[in-house]
């Protein structure tokens, strides 16, 4: 049963919130058992030190253990004074989920290729493994924190998504990313339901023991406080929130613009997560248009994933014409790749046409950035008080979170 409170209008009270969380997980069956809490890290917005306090106030005295586990998927890790401070406390045990380690995964089966091709619409054709951070298996009960919107590989994000790919080992992240960049950003970004991709993450989860149970957030733009929390299991309470989000996390515009200027929120710290910038406008501007990423406080392409500065940023088309070449990186980064090319062709003659100009105006050196294969502008030139007197320019202020799409696609 998914239980909620609030709606698509309006910001609900702080207190009601807590009250909300604290009647919910104090009905859960917890006494004496080890309780695992997965959130998202500082790329998310979410007022978890509220979500939590309620949390720790309704299970701390009751459970074996408490522990939480910052789902990274692979970002960066954060620091200790990091995760304090994402959380609110230092009375929680709170951890990263050390991706790059073996020691952090247990094992818990495979999807076979029959599967694996059923799922993604015969788009693959392989068997996965299926590992997870031993933390969420090995506990008695889990409970998922985190916002739900709009997302690039998925759709929505949210629900067991914090497991696939938050708590993954790589052969699943590859799998699922490759997935949503041979659908493409533009696509599946925004779709409701049960997408290929996440059929697959849901088919992964149905491999995980132990009860659990998700917290889905919807999280107002512009205060950071709630629009809705549903509680539940997985799917439910993750559909709850869609529903809300769909309504509340896409903008739908009348024509196509031939400018965008994404001002990227400074919870991006690298172009890996910053991208998320251009993938939520990419679907209002218009053939030959412009995406300006405008970011001074990015310095790097992305920390944990270097061989990017090789791979460079190419379409979908790309890759496939030269997969002999590209076959043995890992698809998430070629994914990632797609994305921010964004639309594009590619044959032996013409070569590589994009569709919308992806132009970085960010710290990451000019070198760096034509040889990525993207438009480069120095940030100190930029005014966004001139974007926005030009009539067939979009500003974005804290993009990354709100998808604009046109009312033609609704």
């Amino acid at each position: 049963m998914v239980r909620m409170l609030g709606g698509p209008q309006g910001v609900l009270d702080s207190a009601d919130v807590h009250a909300f969380v604290h009647e919910q997980v104090g009905a859960l069956d917890i006494d004496g058992r080890s309780l695992c809490i997965v959130i998202p890290d500082a790329t998310r917005k979410c007022p978890l030190p509220l979500l939590l306090d309620a949390v720790q106030q309704a299970a701390g005295g009751r459970v074996s253990s408490l522990t939480v586990v910052v789902a990274l998927g692979t970002h960066a890790p954060m620091s200790d004074e990091a995760m304090h401070a994402l959380i609110g406390t230092d009375a929680l045990k709170v951890v990263n989920h050390e991706w790059w380690l073996d020691s952090t995964f247990v094992h818990l089966g495979e999807l076979d290729g029959q599967t694996v091709s059923r799922l993604s619409g015969g788009r693959l054709d392989e068997t996965v493994q299926i590992r997870i951070n031993r933390l969420v298996p090995e506990s008695d009960v889990t409970i998922i924190v985190g916002p739900v919107l709009p997302h690039e590989v998925i759709g929505f994000s949210g629900g067991d998504k914090y497991l696939f790919p938050g708590l993954s080992g790589q052969e699943l992240i590859d799998v699922t990313h490759w997935l949503g960049a041979l659908i493409t950003s533009t696509e599946i970004i925004g779709a409701r339901g049960i997408t290929p991709v996440r059929a697959l993450v849901e088919a992964a989860a149905a491999l995980v023991p132990g009860e659990r149970h998700a917290m889905c957030v919807v999280v107002d733009r512009s205060t950071g406080g709630l629009r809705s929390i549903t509680f539940g299991d997985t799917r439910g309470a993750w559909a709850a929130a869609v529903d809300v989000a769909a309504q509340t996390h896409v903008e739908y515009l009348d024509r196509p613009l031939q400018r965008v200027l994404s001002i990227v929120s400074t919870r991006y710290d690298d172009l890996w997560t910053g991208a998320k910038g251009f993938y939520k406008v990419e679907p209002v501007v218009a053939d030959g248009g412009e995406v300006v990423l405008y970011a001074p406080h990015i310095t790097e392409i992305a920390r944990t994933h270097p061989a990017l500065n090789e791979i460079g940023y190419h379409c979908r088309d790309y890759f496939l014409a030269h997969w002999d070449r590209y076959r043995d990186h890992h698809r998430g980064e070629l994914a990632h790749s797609t994305h921010l090319y964004g639309a594009g062709t590619y044959d032996p003659v013409r070569g590589e046409q994009q569709r919308v100009r992806v132009t970085l105006a960010t710290g990451i050196p000019e070198d760096v950035v034509r040889r990525a294969n993207l438009s480069y502008i120095d940030p100190e030139v930029v005014d966004p008080a001139e974007w926005e007197s030009d009539p067939e320019a979009l500003v974005v202020p804290d993009a990354g979170e709100v998808l604009y799409r046109l009312r033609e696609q609704r």
